[in-house]
């Protein structure tokens, strides 16, 4: 019924809605966020994985720690994944969190803030002390029109830092700052709105005016995981590809700021293992691989294969889908296109497709496989059941094949029509599957 509302009513009187409920949950709650240090972390890729690393660094480093982003809500101690379908979940409930975060002392909030969730003034009561720059490319075009849209919707939040509260704790003023992907072309827009410190960080040799750039140097890249040095320091991580460099280096700048030495966070990020549902393996005692990624837009997914290439295997069987919810429709046949030209196998799934027809979500992504050359019911399969897809690949796989479910990572929900969500998760279900496997 809410949707549908939201449908009818004037976009003015929509936007205005938002505002209001901004207000006066960031009223109701007392303003939460003016207890402890906030960083905003916002982009196109990379958002969730920088706030996850965030969170762990900094809890090891001796902090209390609150976050919020799509993988998971943290409120010191207690952790849960997000099983919200939402980033930047509504207003109140952001502000309730926020509050539970200063009723337990945290000293940080790391907040992942989405283009959406600005349109919808989710930031808007939130005073953010620290303001990270992950990259940009075109995401959510439908949502915003257009890519001039998508990013004046980020900047929005970068602008709102001027008008932030300053805050005092311990006697130290806390410097509002901009942290930003030098190598992303659009850094330069991001970097030109107010901080009183700026910095960025970047896997190049270009110059800057900057006071601190963190620059990598020595990278290297395998199916162990990504090396690189910052001032000779040694950085080790087990984490996958080059795009785990930046999301690395942006939890680095930040660290810095923070007073931690280049060392100890080098330690303290050797020390984490993974980012749940990114590239994560499945392990069972099976005589194959599996990853479960979140990777659902062609880029992002690119990247995945780059990664898989570093990986021993023999055979790739990739399990996919799209969203549904009018979100970038463009992207399905981009997306069968991307997996039939880099897996041996393809099968076609269910997703989230919200008030969509899955199935024609799914034959627009095959439609991509079948341009790629892959043949239906040879090696290009159409399951709706998205169990039944992940029980197909996991029957397809032999020893040292490789079994990649892609789209969904750790996500705890499924968007169906109407709003429903139903309990959802790949790697429970990959889990469930291989026991079956196993029994028969």
């Amino acid at each position: 019924m809410l949707n549908r509302l939201k449908q009818i009513i004037p976009s003015p009187l929509l936007k205005l809605y938002h505002y209001l409920l901004a207000v006066a949950a960031d009223f109701f709650y007392g303003s939460p966020s003016d207890k402890m240090i906030v960083i905003g972390v916002t982009g196109t890729s990379g958002k969730s994985t920088v706030v996850y690393l965030l969170a762990k660094m900094l809890e090891k480093a001796g902090f209390k720690v609150g976050a919020a982003s799509t993988i998971f809500f943290k409120v010191d101690k207690k952790e849960w994944l997000n099983d919200k379908k939402m980033t930047m979940i509504g207003r109140f409930a952001l502000q309730k969190l926020i509050k539970q975060m200063a009723k337990t002392n945290c000293q940080y909030a790391i907040i992942e803030t989405t283009s959406q969730g600005i349109e919808q003034f989710r930031h808007l009561g939130i005073n953010y002390d620290i303001l990270v720059f992950t990259n940009l490319y075109p995401e959510h075009i439908e949502a915003h029109g257009n890519f001039e849209n998508y990013k004046k919707a980020k900047l929005k939040l970068f602008a709102k830092l001027k008008d932030d509260e300053p805050k005092v704790f311990a006697g130290q003023k806390i410097q509002k700052t901009i942290i930003a992907n030098l190598d992303d072309e659009n850094a330069k827009d991001f970097l030109a709105n107010w901080a009183e410190v700026k910095s960025g960080f970047t896997l190049t040799s270009q110059s800057s005016d900057l006071a601190r750039v963190i620059r990598a140097e020595n990278e290297s890249i395998s199916g162990a995981g990504i090396n690189f040095t910052i001032q000779n320091q040694l950085f080790k991580s087990k984490l996958f590809g080059q795009h785990n460099i930046y999301n690395l280096l942006a939890v680095v700048a930040v660290g810095l700021t923070q007073g931690l030495s280049l060392s100890k966070i080098s330690e303290i990020l050797s020390e984490i293992k993974n980012v749940p549902g990114r590239i994560e393996f499945i392990e069972q005692n099976q005589p194959f691989k599996i990853i479960v990624d979140y990777a659902y837009e062609p880029k992002a997914t690119m990247a995945l294969y780059e990664i898989v290439k570093t990986i021993l295997h023999q055979k790739v069987i990739a399990v996919l889908g799209s969203c549904g919810g009018g979100r970038d429709v463009w992207r399905r046949p981009v997306l069968g296109e991307i997996a039939a030209k880099n897996a041996d196998y393809v099968i076609i799934t269910n997703e989230d497709p919200y008030d969509e027809d899955p199935l024609a979500i799914i034959n627009q992504v095959a439609d991509g496989a079948i341009k790629a050359g892959k043949i239906i019911d040879q090696n290009l399969f159409i399951i709706l059941d998205r169990r039944q897809a992940i029980a197909k690949a996991l029957s397809l796989a032999k020893t040292n094949d490789l079994v990649l479910v892609t789209g969904k990572g750790s996500e705890q929900a499924m968007a169906l029509a109407n709003g429903k969500l139903i309990f959802w998760d790949d790697r429970q279900v990959v889990r469930e599957e291989l026991a079956k496997l196993n029994k028969a």
